[in-house]
């Protein structure tokens, strides 16, 4: 793990990063000229509350809907719609102290931690030996602060000695290699990095989808982002400075001498690090990425390290290619082993080795950890309870065990059949705008009419559960128990090498609120924590079921068809099936949404990035039209009815907009704007401008503020 808050497991192309741990994810004006057309709604840091019930009596049907005391009907909804949605729950919704931003997801988040504790705390007296006993196991270890204060900084003994031993680059190499794990997730805006030197992801050959690949990509970085260490302004020259402070204070708490000297080493080597770096915008471009370099090529492509020796220790000696995400960046590492000190390096990956383990070491540890990852970097006030991180922990380890229990105390099979339907629907309301499409040629329709009758949809949870029986947990030993599930994690995937694809497996966890697409399994995901209220209720207003849960479904199909996902085929293999007019026209539609959310400026000095966000932006354009669509569809030509004095379709756009209700830290929000490939909610919200059934829902006209003409409304799917 990077940063122990860091989600549960790795996931592919998400909708929203869960604050509890994926590509998912309002607003100061701006003083600059590029102030956006838009209203900023309110994204102020908030004094903290304590977090809201984790349930609520069930409500029932036309009751249950969007949050009428939440919106502000003093706000024109033309001028902005967030603010009307969402106005006074803004006003009075405070963080919790433990959070650095506060939306629905964590809501639903907070709610899942209270259910997924009763039910790990439950396995502590399972049978020994068994899988619910480890899970009971590995959290009771958690836990059991006494015994981690006792032994303070000796669990990091073995890995800190191998470190020291280093007296030669060959060293060097084996080293790295021996601490190469699985932690990164190309295709999921939130893990493209790790603080490893590099990160491995085993999936799909972008080539060949039907054998799996390795993919190589740079690493090294502990801050969040290289322009954290590059930007010279005085927000991030501070950063540093509390940074490279930190690295002493990690290194002092380890038994170091000479901190100070070793964290500018480090400092300085971690900063050469970043300048090898591919940007954000850049490793989000798939084409750009797919390098198949012969492992016995790595000497000449990437001189430096020693590629022999690294990929031994790393049990892929006999792996034959590897696909190279960044490539200029992987040779600028490669070439640092070799120029740097090898002493500068073992300071590096001492303090490394440190930062990952602090969150299972002794309470110094732990706070010295916060101080800098929760406050400095998130502006996070408290530090979350510790049985809140226990379960994260066991969650990390071991996610569908959990998974398992949670599935079957809390999501019933009605759930699953009405959740079944509804996708069913906005799939096919999907086609029919395919159908519909005036810029797209016949060629290109079949093609893309090919992927959705393809694409497989998984509700809930996955058909078959991971199987941990060769995790060792260790009752009492929570480092260790840390250390056995990454490399257990690791060795499940390099064993997939050379092994026929599971087309079926899944990269999230069923208690994770959030959801996910594929594009070289050509499918999505909707774990079973998100399917209940407010995305979705069995007993609520069609309206609002459609413009929440409807809108996410319809967001997660169209990641197969955004900027990325339009690159991949039918069978997932990275392959171009459009016209070069087709090609030509979506391309422009993209730059001009690009545009628009450019224009965006929820910090005075930061926009929003539109290319690093397209992905997302496409989805959630496209998504709340079909699910529109599929609203009106199951209407079956029938009026909806006027509930609370709204009709459908405002209840159908409000229940979306009440989705995105967020608030944020603004060291989190400055954060996530630089790294995150999902915009801030007040922004997504933003989308229905290009909705023309949006306008008549609330007769927005000329001149207020989110006014569009038709002929600037972005429409690609």
């Amino acid at each position: 793990m990077r940063h122990p808050h860091r989600r549960f497991a790795g996931a592919r192309y998400v909708l929203v990063s869960a604050c509890t741990s994926a590509l998912l994810t309002s607003c100061a004006s701006s003083t600059s000229a590029e102030k956006a057309e838009t209203p900023a709604p309110a994204a102020t840091p908030a004094a903290p509350q304590p977090a809201p019930e984790a349930s609520a009596p069930k409500p029932t049907y036309g009751t249950f809907g969007f949050d009428l005391d939440g919106m502000d009907r003093n706000v024109p909804p033309g001028d902005d719609f967030y603010g009307f949605a969402n106005g006074r729950w803004v006003q009075r919704t405070e963080i919790p102290s433990d959070r650095s931003s506060y939306s629905m997801f964590t809501t639903l988040a907070e709610q899942a931690d209270q259910r997924n504790r009763q039910l790990i705390e439950s396995q502590s007296q399972a049978p020994e030996g068994s899988e619910a006993r480890k899970v009971g196991d590995i959290f009771a270890s958690f836990m059991d602060e006494a015994a981690i204060e006792a032994k303070g900084a000796a669990p990091l003994k073995p890995e800190l000695d191998r470190i020291a031993a280093i007296s030669q680059r060959s060293q060097l190499a084996a080293v790295l290699g021996a601490t190469l794990r699985s932690d990164v997730d190309a295709l999921n805006m939130g893990d493209v990095t790790t603080d490893r030197l590099f990160g491995l992801w085993v999936a799909e050959d972008f080539n060949e989808p039907s054998r799996y690949a390795p993919y190589l990509l740079q690493g090294g970085l502990w801050l969040p982002d290289r322009d954290y260490y590059l930007v010279d302004n005085p927000r991030f020259t501070e950063v540093r400075k509390r940074y490279q402070a930190h690295i002493a204070a990690m290194l002092k708490l380890a038994g170091f001498d000479d901190v100070e000297a070793r964290a500018g080493r480090v400092l300085a080597l971690e900063r050469k690090i970043a300048q090898a770096h591919w940007t954000q915008v850049d490793t989000r471009d798939v084409s750009k990425a797919n390098n198949p370099w012969p492992r016995a090529e790595f000497a000449k492509r990437a001189p430096g390290l020693n590629w022999n020796e690294f990929f031994t220790a790393a049990g892929l000696g006999s792996q034959p290619q590897f696909i190279v995400w960044q490539p200029s960046a992987l040779t600028g590492l490669s070439k640092l082993t070799q120029s740097e000190p090898l002493q500068t390096w073992k300071d590096y990956l001492a303090f490394h080795a440190v930062a990952r383990a602090a969150p299972y070491l002794s309470k110094a540890f732990v706070d010295e950890s916060f101080a800098f990852n929760g406050k400095t970097l998130s502006g996070t006030p408290s530090m979350r309870e510790r049985w809140k991180r226990g379960v994260d922990f066991t969650n990390h380890a071991m996610g569908e065990a959990v998974g398992k229990l949670y599935v079957e105390k809390y999501f019933p099979p009605e759930v699953k059949a009405e959740a079944d339907a509804m996708v069913r629907n906005i799939i096919t309301a999907f086609a029919k705008r395919i159908d519909a499409l005036e810029w797209m040629s016949p060629e290109t329709k079949a093609r893309a009419k090919e992927k959705v009758s393809t694409l497989q949809a998984s509700i809930g949870h996955p058909e078959r559960w991971r199987d941990y029986s060769g995790l060792e947990i260790v009752r009492g030993d929570a480092y260790g128990n840390a250390e056995r599930a990454v490399l257990f994690e690791y060795h499940r995937n390099v064993g997939k090498l050379g092994k026929p694809v599971d087309r079926k497996e899944w990269y999230m966890v069923p208690q994770l609120v959030n959801a996910l697409n594929s594009p070289q399994q050509n499918s999505i995901i909707f774990p079973a924590a998100i399917l209940q209220p407010p995305f979705f209720d069995a007993n609520a207003d069609p309206a609002v079921n459609y413009g929440g849960i409807g809108a996410v479904i319809g967001h997660e199909i169209v990641h197969s068809f955004d900027d990325v996902g339009a690159k991949f085929d039918a069978r997932g293999k990275l392959e171009n099936w459009w016209t070069k007019a087709d090609e030509a026209k979506f391309q422009a539609a993209g730059k001009a949404l690009a545009a628009q959310y450019n224009a965006y400026r929820p910090l005075p000095d930061l926009s929003v990035n539109g290319e690093l966000t397209l992905g997302e932006n496409i989805a959630d354009m496209a998504g709340v039209a079909v699910a529109y669509d599929a609203y009106q569809l199951s209407l079956g030509g029938k009026p909806a009815p006027v509930i609370d004095g709204f009709t459908g379709d405002q209840r159908f756009f409000l229940g979306f907009g009440q989705v995105w209700r967020t608030k944020f830290r603004e060291p989190y929000l400055r954060r996530i704007l630089m790294t995150d490939g999902h915009a801030p909610g007040p922004y997504r919200t933003a989308t229905v401008r290009n909705i023309d059934a949006w306008y008549d829902a609330f007769d927005v006209k000329p001149g207020q503020a989110l006014y569009l003409a038709p002929e600037q409304r972005v429409h690609i799917w």
